[in-house]
């Protein structure tokens, strides 16, 4: 969602952003499920768990790597792609602070660039730490990481996507919404209306609601 919000903003006017967001939402899924179909089988067949969180990419999936006939190959090849769409993922989700330096501040993008990438790296030492030397330091029962992959997770995520639901469908102007989804017709965006303003906000909700343990 972050990345499509933030690559969209750069979209050329002529674009319609209504089907570009249902391509990528497709495309991702598609991607998703074909992940899923390639990794779970061989961690299955080596008798491995699914279910360790993190560390099924960076433990699991070696061994199961490492069993397979030419697994080394696979192996490198899985992790190049998994650096390019962390590396694709950072990019989106650190230019808002990159937009928000130059336009408010008044600094080079070269500079917000820089501050940027080293807050967020100096932030980050503290998710690497937590599997070392900060290893028994914990925050409500919870490593610095296992913190952040909760907040983020479990809480940002589902907040996030429910105020960018209630602002879409129910603060932004019609005119405006209309303008820059730029739908084929006028029933195409009543529908857009209808799901963004009742059933998107309704099922984030929801969500919500499970995650935290009140459903």
């Amino acid at each position: 969602m972050g990345a499509i919000m933030v690559y969209g903003s750069y979209l050329p006017k002529n674009v319609s952003i209504a089907q570009t967001a249902f391509l990528i939402a497709g495309a991702d899924t598609i991607v998703a499920l074909l992940a899923g179909i390639a990794i779970f089988p061989i961690v299955f067949a080596n008798n491995l768990h699914p279910d360790s969180g993190p560390g099924l990419i960076f433990q699991t999936l070696p061994i199961a790597f490492g069993a397979m006939t030419g697994g080394w190959l696979m192996g490198i090849l899985f992790f190049v792609m998994l650096a390019i769409a962390a590396l694709t993922s950072s990019i989106s989700l650190i230019e808002p602070a990159v937009a928000w330096l130059v336009e408010s501040k008044g600094l080079s993008r070269e500079k917000a660039c820089l501050w940027s990438g080293l807050a967020t790296w100096l932030l980050g030492l503290g998710t690497v730490f937590s599997f070392n030397v900060w290893s028994n330091f914990k925050l409500f029962d919870r490593s610095i990481f296992q913190l952040l992959d909760y907040l983020t997770a479990n809480l940002m995520l589902p907040i996030g996507g429910f105020c960018i639901a209630v602002f879409a469908g129910w603060i932004m102007k019609q005119k405006h919404s209309e303008q820059e989804l730029n739908m084929p017709d006028a029933k195409s965006y009543q529908l857009w209306k209808i799901l963004i303003s009742y059933v998107a906000p309704l099922a984030v909700f929801f969500v919500f609601l499970h995650v935290i343990g009140v459903l």
